[in-house]
């Protein structure tokens, strides 16, 4: 019986002295959608998107001009010549493969590049709230995919305000619950 009430106080004092963690999360889309920076750099990468896509038409629109021209060839065309434009409309098509995977790396490359000082401006900005609020953790609530990590969050918790404050942005949306 006594060795019960020794493990018993034992127990009590190891959970008194057991800090108390403070979890938090910050919705990384919303911060963002609030941020001046990520509406400049959906501009940017709109404008660069256009661009390419503008120059893939043009060599798309080449094709398709040279191939119409290839058809049209009259029947009394020497072969040596229809030979010559087939390597040609099989140049051109493999170029414009090239500039399509080409130009999806290149929009992939500006989007990590303008974005990486916003992470990390953001990422600096979660871990100075949290250590003044006195948070253990924070986390993000979104998977990349779209799916939750957490099954439940009390809203209270949420320290995207307070994110955005420390930033210097006015949160122009107002969302329920959140520190302000």
């Amino acid at each position: 019986m006594i060795a019960f009430f020794v493990l018993s106080a034992a127990i009590t004092g190891a959970q008194a002295q057991t800090p108390v963690q403070k979890i938090g999360y910050a919705d990384w889309e919303y911060i963002f959608s609030q941020l001046p920076d990520y509406k400049q750099i959906e501009t940017e990468l709109k404008t660069h998107q256009e661009q390419l896509t503008s120059q893939a038409k043009a060599k798309q629109a080449e094709f398709e001009s040279k191939l119409k021209a290839y058809n049209n060839m009259p029947a009394t065309t020497p072969d040596v010549v229809k030979a010559d434009k087939e390597r040609e409309l099989q140049l051109l098509q493999e170029s414009y493969t090239k500039f399509q995977q080409d130009a999806n790396t290149s929009l992939q490359n500006k989007q990590a590049s303008l974005m990486q000082p916003v992470f990390e401006k953001v990422g600096k900005a979660i871990e100075d709230v949290a250590k003044a609020e006195g948070y253990s953790f924070i986390i993000n609530p979104q998977l990349t995919g779209g799916g939750d990590i957490l099954l439940y969050s009390d809203e209270k918790f949420n320290i995207s305000n307070l994110v955005l404050k420390k930033l210097g942005v006015t949160p122009k949306e107002p969302q329920a619950g959140v520190n302000k």
